[in-house]
């Protein structure tokens, strides 16, 4: 009940900030040329700071948000609520919302490529930012400063020229994203003294800089260690989606295209506790660049219990299929389920930390490929795999949430369309998921977030502590 409680008091803080964010609108220059993001965004942070910020500590900053318990601390802080994270809210009923909205609302209001049906990473960086649905005019011209800033300097590419193709195609991407430091706008600008109110406008170009060039660095990295090494160059008139898929080489396969952009957006956050997303925001909080920051996150990224999900679970549906072959039965299926689990190993894709229905992004994947890859035998494995699991995921008592997560999907879907090198997928979660990072980097800096430093405690000062009590 608590949590439930707590998960709608933030989801409300969503809608107020939107409604902020709506009602700010009105006053927004109505002259011929529409605001940047970069515009919109100083229109926003007053309004934020003061009637949100402000307003909500003075009315609730001294009120509990629930009790610790020591099993928390001893369980990698599961469920503790201790950050704030403005992008997007995870409710275990209904999953990730970004600023108040679902992923089938997402669909349907974020605007779309020309002929396309899935939303363009574009639009989902602007409303994790201001809160708002951009115009496709606003997106355009997203699209067009991201292309324009895609060129990664030649040292950089050096670096990832020089990586022996086996280096992992995660520790190229971190060190690539590391080296772009060089350059930082924030770094540059906090030596030479500038105000803490306007720290968050070089964060912005940073982050802004950061997202786009991580396509030339992820299509070099592919075609150095998979290919020929020769990179195309970047399409100034192409979305971000689609100047991705060319410089992986699969530009002038549309389907594929229209999977990355539904890809890039629902993996682009997924609330401030995971992984990848909570070390970004720990390590920007010492005021560290968006690119060493976000470098620190990929570095978390690419543990196996975080971003390489989905290439284990395309390694175990490739093993079963291999068993059991091609059309096999329900009982064939559910026999290689169970041997699975009373070898002591996990179902990969099922179960999540906080979900406890079907994750939304599993769905839209799903939807994806019955409307283009409905005869996949792979998807069709997926299916009946989906239809059986969460049974005996019940029945054997091995998980709280018995229901298929993000990881389940996603692989088979890239490697339907050719995509087959799994050590690369974490290259692409990474991708996504900078959008989120660098969102929250830029509002942290916006509202002055402190530099995090929470309470540790020994094991002999816990004991010490409960000493007598019971």
């Amino acid at each position: 009940m608590a949590t439930a409680l707590r998960t709608r008091s933030l989801l409300q803080s969503n809608q107020r900030f939107t409604s902020l964010s709506r009602a700010s609108l009105r006053f927004a220059s109505t002259g011929s040329k529409p605001l940047t993001l970069k515009e919109r965004l100083a229109e926003l942070i007053p309004s934020q700071i003061d009637q949100v910020v402000k307003q909500i500590r003075a009315d609730h900053g001294k009120k509990s948000f629930g009790p610790v318990l020591v099993d928390q601390l001893y369980g990698g802080m599961r469920g503790l609520p201790a950050l704030i994270w403005d992008g997007s809210v995870l409710d275990a009923e209904e999953g990730i919302r970004f600023r108040g909205k679902s992923i089938p609302e997402c669909q349907a209001l974020l605007p779309k490529a020309p002929g396309g049906s899935e939303p363009l990473p574009e639009g989902l960086f602007w409303l994790l930012l201001t809160g708002e649905v951009p115009t496709q005019e606003q997106v355009r011209a997203l699209s067009r400063d991201w292309a324009a800033r895609a060129a990664i300097p030649e040292f950089v590419e050096e670096i990832l020229d020089r990586c022996p193709p086996t280096l992992h195609p995660m520790s190229q991407f971190s060190l690539a994203v590391t080296a772009l430091n060089h350059d930082s706008a924030f770094a540059r600008a906090y030596q030479e003294g500038i105000s803490k109110k306007e720290y968050w406008q070089p964060t912005f170009d940073d982050a802004m800089d950061l997202i786009a060039k991580l396509p030339n660095i992820a299509g070099r990295i592919y075609r150095n260690v998979f290919g020929d090494g020769k990179v195309p160059a970047i399409d100034l008139e192409k979305d971000y989606s689609h100047n991705l898929a060319a410089l992986l080489g699969f530009g002038d396969n549309e389907a594929f295209v229209e999977l990355l952009r539904l890809y890039i957006t629902i993996h682009s956050d997924h609330e401030g506790g995971n992984v990848s997303a909570h070390t970004g925001k720990l390590v920007g909080s010492a005021l560290s660049d968006p690119f060493l920051s976000f470098g620190a996150s990929l570095n978390g990224l690419a543990g196996p219990l975080h971003g390489l999900a989905n290439q284990e679970v395309l390694i175990w549906l490739r093993k079963m299929q291999s068993k059991i072959g091609e059309n096999a039965s329900d009982d064939a299926v559910k026999e290689y389920v169970w041997s699975t689990l009373k070898a002591g190993q996990v179902v990969p894709g099922y179960g999540h930390a906080v979900l406890r229905k079907t994750d939304p992004r599993y769905t839209a994947q799903r939807e994806f490929a019955l409307k283009h890859l409905p005869n996949d035998p792979l998807f069709k494995l997926v299916g009946q795999v989906y239809d059986i699991v969460p049974g005996i995921l019940l029945e054997a008592g091995k998980a709280k949430n018995p229901w298929p997560n993000v990881d389940a999907h996603s692989g088979v879907l890239l490697t339907h369309y050719g995509l087959t090198e799994m050590q690369f997928y974490t290259v692409l979660f990474g991708v996504s998921r900078a959008f989120g990072v660098a969102a929250q980097l830029i509002w942290d800096r916006a509202l002055g977030a402190p530099l995090e430093r929470p309470k540790s405690y020994s094991s002999d000062a816990i004991q010490r502590m409960f000493k007598d009590k019971h």
